[in-house]
């Protein structure tokens, strides 16, 4: 299967690329508004339908990640990147007849539920599951640039003969492969001296990992499972590890498209012994 990865070296894709890219099924391109020689890279920004075009010729599916990719951003900062670049990732697909395509959508665009209920919603006993019916409720611009790709992709499957199938993927909290664990955020806040291990603001951290995390390898293997269904014309999955503690729903992905995660935010006591410097703790897995 030819597949055309774009945003291709944050987190995400990092994360596709270390997991899916070494098996023989697939042979990826790399769309990116920077080089990387050491990868096959078609060097082009998303806001330029002209010049993104051309990778898209004999490509089978698409995995969009490319756009601004945070909370912060500013109306003028998504509307290039995360809206005009949706329209043309999914026009040149459709000018070259791409059958698949998996779109990096975030939680945030139900962001709302998590600002109205923190920190309680991190607890394990807090009594609340939102699953692929509940409506948009975006917690920032960027988050609601995602509410109207999700709509855009839709659109195009349901009026126009390609793409064929779009998935939405509401990913949660991917990280780099040093902070892939749901003590990662907090042991991310001790380097930077954000705070200091086993405070207050440690402990929360951990608690809302242990709720959002989605393991580098399970959100591989959900990007997979949409790359080998042939099943959905649109449809919404949330991504995110089997947590005990989620709030987002996964039985829709394991009936639809077999997702089956690995990981469990609650498995773990401690961050990887590497991460602690000198001293005890360690992982239960």
């Amino acid at each position: 299967m030819d597949v055309l990865l774009t945003g291709a070296f944050g987190r995400v894709g990092t994360a596709i690329i270390d997991h899916l890219a070494p098996r023989e099924e697939y042979d990826f391109t790399y769309l990116n508004r920077s080089d990387r020689p050491e990868y096959d890279t078609f060097v082009a920004d998303v806001s330029d339908y002209e010049a993104i075009r051309p990778a898209f010729e004999g490509t089978d599916a698409v995995i969009h990640l490319a756009g601004y990719p945070e909370t912060d951003g500013t109306w003028e900062q998504v509307l290039d990147n995360n809206l005009v670049g949706m329209e043309n990732v999914l026009r040149a697909a459709r000018d070259a007849a791409v059958e698949t395509f998996v779109f990096g959508s975030t939680n945030h665009v139900v962001g709302m539920y998590e600002v109205d209920d923190a920190p309680a919603i991190y607890e394990p006993d807090f009594d609340l599951t939102v699953d692929h019916t509940a409506p948009h409720r975006p917690d920032s611009y960027y988050g609601s640039s995602k509410c109207f790709d999700e709509d855009h992709g839709r659109f195009y499957v349901e009026n126009f003969e390609y793409p064929e199938r779009f998935y939405a993927l509401r990913i949660c909290s991917v990280r780099h492969e040093e902070y892939d664990h749901p003590y990662g955020d907090a042991e991310r806040g001790v380097d930077r001296g954000d705070w200091e291990r086993g405070s207050d603001e440690y402990e929360e951290m951990v608690a809302r990992m242990k709720a959002m995390w989605q393991s580098r390898r399970d959100l591989a293997h959900m990007v997979e499972c949409c790359l080998r269904d042939d099943s959905v014309e649109f449809d919404v999955f949330y991504g995110v590890s089997d947590n005990d503690r989620r709030w987002f729903d996964i039985d829709h992905a394991r009936e639809v498209i077999g997702y089956d995660p690995r990981d469990n935010g609650e498995e773990w006591d401690a961050p990887p012994e590497e991460t602690r410097g000198t001293g005890g703790g360690g992982v239960s897995r």
